[in-house]
């Protein structure tokens, strides 16, 4: 995904619930993100990635439950790698 803006979208939207963790660009097109919170919380977020900002085009969304690792401060763009 390019030029459509979708990591500030992860970014805003994670920030206004709270949420822990990162997002970033990988060099295949793809965005590759962490993200920590209550289970509500992080279902709302996966909500929101699924559907992505108004220019956007999501094709599919693979996501792993872990525990939580509790390292993680704020919620941050990474850099591409």
């Amino acid at each position: 995904m390019q030029g459509v803006g979708f990591r500030y979208f992860v970014l805003r939207q994670a920030q206004g619930m709270h949420l822990k963790g990162w997002v970033r660009n990988l060099r295949g097109g793809e965005v590759e993100l962490i993200a920590e919170g209550t289970r509500a919380e992080l279902e709302q977020f996966l909500k929101a990635v699924r559907a992505g900002p108004p220019m956007a085009w999501v094709e599919r969304v693979d996501s792993e439950w872990l525990e939580p690792r509790g390292d993680l401060a704020g919620f941050d763009l990474k850099y591409t790698v």
